[in-house]
Parts: C-alpha cells; structure tokens; sequence
C-alpha cells in the first residue's frame, strides 16, 4: 500500500486572494503527521480485539460507527447478577456503577455509498465482553453507557434510540492500538483527542472508472490556508492544523496521482477543496 508524502504540489489551484496563504500551506506537506501520541507515564499501549459493530447518527443526517472491542488489560466492572444489576439502577446508586471502558479517537472511514463517516473505538475488558454478549440486557445496557461516554467526552448529540448492531460487520475501518492509564480510574480514556472535520469525496465521473476525485473538507473554526498542512500519498489523504486541531488521515479505495492533484481553499465557505486525479486502470494485455 503505497503512502508516501508528496512534495510536489505547488501547481494547486488557489483564489486569488490565498494565493501566498495556500503556497505556504502546501510547502508544508513534507512534514510527517505524528501518528503516535507521545509517551505518557504510568501509561501503557494495547491492541483491542474486534467484538461488533454499532451503527447510529449524530444529529440527524451525520452518520457514526462505534466498534465495541475486547482487551484483557481493561479491568473489569463489579461482577453483578442480572438481578442484582436491575436492583442497583432502580436504586438511589445507580450513578455509582461504573464500567471501565476505552474511548478511542475519531477515524474518518467510507460508508458503503462512499460517504464520510465518523468511526469510534471503545475498548471494554474481555470477560465482560463475553457477558454482554450473552445477555442482551447487560448488552443495551453497556451500549447506553457507551454512547452516552462518547457523547460528552466528543460533545456530541448521539442519536441513542435509533442504534443499531450490524450484522455481517464487526468492525468499520481497521482498529488502531490505544493507549491507556494504568492507575486506577473510573474512566480509562485518551489523553487527548484531535477535532475530525466533516468531509465528502465524490468520484467524477459518476458512471464507469472514475478519472478523478474531489474532496471537500469542512473547516468552520479555520480562516486561513497558513493554519493547515496537507500530504497526499497514492492511495492517502492527510490533513492537520487548525484549532482543535483538526486531523484527517483516511485512505481512499483508488490510486491517485498526488504531483497533478490541485487544492483550494475557499475563505467564505471556509471549506478545502481537492481534485485529485486517478490513476488510469490498465486495459487487459
């Protein structure tokens, strides 16, 4: 998979008026997107396990998959009967029930239309895992919790009834190492988290192989082009800067040409425009 950073990408469209902005932008793109977080003490790294797949809406268009993951190194919650569970959130102590759990960073992912959506990993310990699996209460249960730590920790508005677990899917995107607290805490999240902007790809033409892509990446909280940085790979787009900061970094199903892609960056709409050319498909020999 080819992902190599481009450095080529002066010849970008630009308004007139973001000419020198945009230049200083693109200038930018042989800098490398720090992947990893930094080394946080008494922290240590995991890889989840897949378990399944939720999908719902934040709002209500925006569409948002979280990918419910196992690891034994997240402890587990008091271990309590069915009954025993039904009793303590009738109780005055409902709010003192905590489940341990991981709340991944956004990664932007494709739907099947090949829209963009939000896709979010939470991390739970293995053997309550198998529990909420074998007990659809404790299941929406957890998933209650689940989406409503997403919500404030991202401050979003998850549209909770209208979940649904998908069948054939057991996870949207590829699952990314976390990182985690090893003391003890209530909650076990990320240190921080970067802002993911809303995003559209559509391929031109609509019908038949596709000749080029066109990006359009919201940034509302972003007024120039010198607050950004671009880098575009073969199969790879990658975004930062702003406040937040913004960061996207989502691979995308064609191979592009990134030394003739054209960027612009409209200050009105405040929204980046890419046109990235796509590889031509060799015809059988």
């Amino acid at each position: 998979m080819a992902s190599q950073t481009d450095k080529s990408l002066l010849s970008a469209e630009l308004e007139e008026e973001d000419d020198e902005e945009f230049r200083q932008l693109l200038l930018q793109a042989t800098q490398k997107i720090q992947s990893a977080m930094p080394s946080v003490r008494d922290s240590k790294p995991i890889q989840p396990q897949p378990g399944f797949c939720i999908k719902t809406h934040a709002g209500s268009q925006e569409k948002v998959f979280v990918n419910i993951c196992r690891s034994l190194d997240i402890p587990p919650p008091p271990d309590l009967s069915r009954q025993e569970l039904e009793c303590l959130l009738e109780s005055d102590s409902a709010s003192s029930f905590r489940i341990p759990m991981s709340l991944g960073e956004p990664h932007a992912e494709l739907d099947n239309s090949g829209n963009g959506c939000a896709a979010y990993d939470v991390v739970i310990n293995t053997g309550f895992f198998s529990k909420v699996e074998a007990d659809p209460f404790f299941k929406e249960f957890f998933i209650t919790v689940a989406l409503e730590g997403l919500a404030e920790k991202y401050k979003m508005d998850i549209n909770h009834p209208e979940w649904r677990i998908l069948k054939n899917r057991k996870f949207m995107g590829c699952i990314s190492g976390q990182t985690i607290r090893t003391k003890s805490s209530p909650v076990i999240q990320e240190i921080s988290s970067p802002v993911l902007p809303k995003f559209t790809i559509l391929a031109e033409p609509a019908g038949g192989p596709p000749e080029f892509l066109l990006a359009d990446i919201h940034l509302p909280r972003v007024g120039s082009a010198r607050e950004l940085s671009l880098e575009l790979g073969q199969d790879r787009v990658v975004l930062r800067g702003g406040p937040g900061p913004y960061l996207l970094d989502i691979y995308i199903p064609h191979d592009i040409v990134p030394e003739l892609s054209h960027a612009r960056f409209h200050r009105r709409t405040a929204v980046l425009t890419v046109k990235m050319p796509v590889q031509p498909q060799l015809g059988p020999p």
